[in-house]
């Protein structure tokens, strides 16, 4: 199955009460097996998740679901990402 690494990038408008909404949306994810893991930068600029659906088309539908996107706290961005070496 293809994975899609999600790139979340606060913008300067970005509100921590959208962590929670967010988290609530991952959680989600994960018990649809949807969502194989995710977190948060150090720097605290954004983070990162790994969507495991079928195809581009799916993944975007369900990244502009997250209230990350809807409520434009930050900006997303989607690639498919082809593991080459794993732990």
């Amino acid at each position: 199955m293809p994975k899609y690494l999600v790139m979340a990038r606060r913008t300067p408008g970005f509100d921590a009460s959208v962590i929670e909404p967010h988290r609530a949306f991952l959680r989600d994810l994960l018990a649809k097996g949807q969502l194989q893991e995710s977190g948060g930068f150090s720097d605290g600029t954004g983070g990162a998740y790994v969507v495991l659906v079928d195809d581009l088309d799916t993944a975007t539908t369900i990244v502009r679901s997250d209230p990350l996107h809807t409520m434009g706290a930050s900006e997303l961005t989607i690639h498919e990402w082809t593991i080459t070496v794993s732990a």
